[in-house]
């Protein structure tokens, strides 16, 4: 089992940046594939990127390709999104979710969220 923290999210201008990290408990981080969802208000919450427990792997939701970058740190237990040229319709609560790779095809562990919001 894992638990997850998110950090990192607040207010940013359209354009900037920000990093947003994932924090987890547990000794066998490197056994989960990690991915990054988001939920906008009055929205459902969508797949944004992910990668697998080794690092060797991305992914993206065509929305983010090229302006964010999803990395790990299994040493530290520890998950990033580094978000660049942010949109206003970024803006949402951001959630960090594990699986155990090879198990499962689903996220069954996930943090309480941040949020990110981008100001026009």
């Amino acid at each position: 089992q894992v638990q997850l923290v998110e950090s990192g999210g607040g207010l940013v201008q359209a354009g900037g940046s920000l990093r947003l990290s994932c924090t987890a408990s547990g000794r066998t981080f490197n056994l989960y594939d990690i991915a990054w969802f988001r939920q906008a208000p009055g929205k459902e919450r969508e797949f944004v990127a992910a990668i697998t427990w080794s690092g060797g792997s991305t992914y993206y939701a065509d929305s983010v390709k090229g302006r964010f970058t999803i990395s790990r740190e299994n040493a530290k237990n520890a998950l990033y999104l580094q978000m660049n040229s942010l949109k206003p319709e970024d803006t949402a609560v951001y959630y960090c979710a594990a699986r155990r790779s090879g198990l499962t095809t689903r996220y069954d562990y996930w943090g309480q969220g941040t949020q990110v919001t981008v100001s026009s």
